[in-house]
């Protein structure tokens, strides 16, 4: 298998993370799941998800697709990078187990979906306004939150390159 390969393995439909999630959990592998939409990837998301991954064995990041109705939120210019791109990126880090898709406003169906071990999100959510809080609270699952670093966002980078032009 070529690197690029081992790369795009780490993308699952739905039906297929739910099979590996089966095979993990039989190991008694710890999951943690996020989730974002990962436009431009910078700092403070590696250091994020970096840390994501050490509250368990298996980190799995819910991406939001193309077609989501978060983009609305974000603006008519937005997604910069399309779904293949962001998840072939995303999936080319070490510290990522898996990338699932999902093309919702919000992450529940597919928490419910995975049933993680931890859900994590950023310090910028208080744990019982994220979404899937009370699903993984339901099942003796964690959630938790995870400090964010200062000066780096994707709205910003995108403010700086435009602001330059």
């Amino acid at each position: 298998m070529s690197s690029f390969d081992l790369v795009k393995s780490k993308i699952y439909s739905w039906d297929k993370i739910e099979e590996q999630i089966f095979l993990w959990k039989s190991e008694d592998k710890k999951i943690v799941f996020t989730n974002g939409c990962f436009d431009i990837l910078h700092l403070g998301h590696i250091q994020y998800l970096s840390e994501a991954k050490d509250l368990g064995d298996i980190l799995i990041v819910g991406l939001n697709s193309d077609t989501s109705d978060f983009w609305k939120t974000k603006g008519p210019n937005r997604p910069i990078n399309n779904q293949n791109a962001r998840s072939v990126v995303l999936s080319s880090l070490f510290f990522i187990d898996a990338i699932v898709l999902f093309s919702e406003k919000t992450p529940l169906e597919l928490i419910s979906h995975i049933s993680p071990d931890i859900l994590v999100k950023g310090k910028d959510y208080k744990e019982t306004d994220i979404v899937g809080y009370d699903i993984v609270k339901y099942y003796g699952g964690k959630v938790m939150t995870i400090e964010l670093v200062n000066g780096y966002s994707t709205t910003s980078i995108i403010e700086k390159i435009t602001d330059k032009f």
